[in-house]
C-alpha cells in the first residue's frame, strides 16, 4: 500500500499550474468583460483541478500498465514503482474525475447545460491520452490535445461559465496560456524522449529528436510572450504579463544548453512556475482592462 506521501507525489503537484492559470485567466476575461461570477469561477477551478489529478493518475494506470513506466527520471510512478497495484492506482483516477464530473455538473446548472459535453468530452480526453486501444500521446499528439483543452476549452469555457457568451478576448487570451501549458509537455517529453523511444512510446520528442524539440520548447515560450504583446495592443493592463519573462530565462538556458533526464526536471519546474505567474499576471491585467 503506498502512503500519503506517494499518494500526493503520484498525483504530480508540479503540474497543477497547467490547471491553475487557464481558469485564472479566463477568470479575468470574464472581469475584463464585466461578467466576473465567484462561484462559477470557484467551481471551474474545482473541474481544472479534478482533471489534473485524473488525468495524472489514469497516466500512471495506463503506462504502468503497458511497462512503459518501469525506469523513468521524474516523479514517483505509482504502478511502475509497484507501491500501489494498478487497480488502486484506477480507483483514484476514477475517484477524481467522478470530483470532476460533480462539480462539473453544478457548474452547468448555474451557467449552461451545453457545459455538460463539453466536460464529457474533456474526460475522454483525458483518458485516452494514455489509456484505451488508441492513445493520442503515444502518437506525437499530445501537445495538440493539450494546447485545445488546458488553453482553448479551459479558458474559453472558464469565461463562457461565467459571461454566457463566447468573447474574441476569451480565444486570444487562450492562445498564450495553452502555449505555456504545451511547452511543459515539451519539456516532459523532453526529459523522457530516450526511455519513451526504448519503450515505443512515439511522443513529439521522439519524433523531432532531441536538438529540435529544444528549438521547439523556447520557440513556444517566445510566441506565448508575443500572444500577450498582442493582447496588450487592445488591453494594455494585459502587458502585466510580460513581468514573467524573467523567468522563462532559466528553464530556457537549460533546455537550450543541452540538460537531459534529471537536470530537466528543475526546468519542468521551472516551466511550472512561468505558466502559473504568467496566467496570475496576465488575469490580473485583463480584469485591471
Amino acid at each position: 500500500m503506498a502512503t500519503p506521501a506517494q499518494w500526493l507525489e503520484g498525483a504530480r503537484p508540479r503540474t497543477l499550474p497547467a490547471a491553475l492559470a487557464p481558469v485564472f485567466v479566463g477568470t479575468g476575461a470574464a472581469a475584463a468583460l464585466d461578467g466576473f461570477r465567484p462561484a462559477p469561477a470557484l467551481l471551474a477551478l474545482l473541474v481544472a483541478l479534478a482533471l489534473q489529478v485524473a488525468v495524472n493518475y489514469a497516466n500512471d494506470y495506463s503506462d504502468g500498465r503497458r511497462g512503459t513506466d518501469a525506469d523513468r527520471v521524474g516523479p514517483m510512478r505509482l504502478v511502475g514503482s509497484g507501491a500501489a497495484t494498478p487497480r488502486q492506482v484506477l480507483v483514484a483516477a476514477v475517484l477524481a474525475f467522478a470530483v470532476a464530473a460533480g462539480a462539473g455538473l453544478a457548474l452547468a446548472a448555474l451557467s449552461s447545460w451545453w457545459l455538460v459535453a463539453v466536460g464529457a468530452v474533456s474526460i475522454l480526453a483525458a483518458w485516452t491520452y494514455t489509456g484505451g486501444p488508441i492513445p493520442y500521446g503515444y502518437r506525437a499528439l499530445g501537445e495538440v490535445f493539450v494546447f485545445v483543452f488546458f488553453g482553448l476549452v479551459a479558458v474559453v469555457g472558464t469565461t463562457f461559465a461565467q459571461t454566457r457568451s463566447l468573447d474574441g478576448l476569451a480565444f486570444a487570451a487562450a492562445v498564450p496560456i495553452g502555449l505555456c501549458s504545451t511547452a511543459l509537455l515539451v519539456v516532459n517529453n523532453l526529459r523522457d524522449v530516450h526511455g519513451d523511444a526504448a519503450v515505443g512510446k512515439r511522443t513529439l520528442a521522439v519524433l523531432l529528436g532531441e536538438a529540435r524539440t529544444r528549438v521547439l520548447y523556447t520557440a513556444l515560450l517566445a510566441v506565448v510572450f508575443l500572444g500577450v504583446a498582442l493582447i496588450g495592443i487592445a488591453r494594455p493592463w494585459a502587458l502585466l504579463g510580460l513581468l514573467a519573462v524573467p523567468l522563462a530565462l532559466p528553464p530556457v538556458r537549460t533546455v537550450l544548453s543541452g540538460g537531459r533526464g534529471p537536470v530537466l526536471i528543475g526546468a519542468l519546474q521551472g516551466t511550472g512556475r512561468l505558466t502559473l505567474a504568467t496566467g496570475v499576471l496576465l488575469a490580473i491585467g485583463l480584469a485591471l482592462s
